[in-house]
Order: structure tokens, then sequence, then C-alpha cells
């Protein structure tokens, strides 16, 4: 079904969004920093990247820009998921190159409907 690599420096929310995706039979690759994410994508491209804003080092919003603004990362889809849920964090995200922008706590249904519709983009 794919691979989604979780951004998320919260063990927490990155064990939550983990579990959502293993029980809807999706791969889950995860990343507590930017940088560890960054690294993984260099090894192996995931499908779709979930990425939390407040990271430490880089902002989510940074490596979002970073990830669309370079050839080979450019089309790798990705949802921006974070507790900073107003219309101008939502309206930023999107500015960024995000490819969906859920608030936290996340919708669990919402979650796996937007995961999957990218997937199948």
């Amino acid at each position: 079904m794919g691979t989604v690599l979780v951004v998320e420096d919260s063990l927490t929310d990155r064990q939550i969004l983990a579990s959502y995706l293993e029980q809807a039979g999706i791969q889950v690759a995860t990343a507590a920093s930017g940088e560890e994410a960054l690294e993984k994508i260099s090894q192996q491209q995931p499908d779709v990247i979930v990425l939390d804003v407040v990271l430490p080092g880089r902002s989510g919003f940074e490596i979002c820009r970073d990830l669309k603004g370079q050839e080979q990362t450019s089309k790798i889809p990705i949802i921006i998921c974070s507790t900073k849920g107003t219309e101008m964090d939502r309206f930023w995200g999107m500015k960024q190159g995000a490819d969906a922008y859920l608030p936290k706590p996340v919708d669990q249904e919402e979650f796996l409907r937007t995961v999957k519709k990218l997937l199948a983009a």
C-alpha cells in the first residue's frame, strides 16, 4: 500500500500516528527530527510524509519547503500535522508546499482518509 514517514518529535504522537497507519495496513517509518527525516528520505523515499511543524532544529515548514524545492523530492505528498491550527498556520503550511494540513489532535478517520487519498494520487 506504500510507506509513510511520520516526522514527529513527541514520542506519544509519533506512536499514535504510526499505530493508525499500521492498523490500516500501511508501512511506517518514523523520525524524531527534521534532520533525521532528511537522512531517511535520502536513503529511501517514502510515498507520503506526515510532518509536525514544531520540531527540534528546523521547523516542519522549513523541511517542507526544502523537500518541495528539490527535484528528487518535490513530488512526495506532504501532510502537515500540527497543534498550530489557526487559519494563518494552515495558509502558511500550504504556501510552503504541503498537500494537506491537519490540526492536532488528529481525527483518526480524517487522517487515514487523507493519507490514503495521497497514496493513491
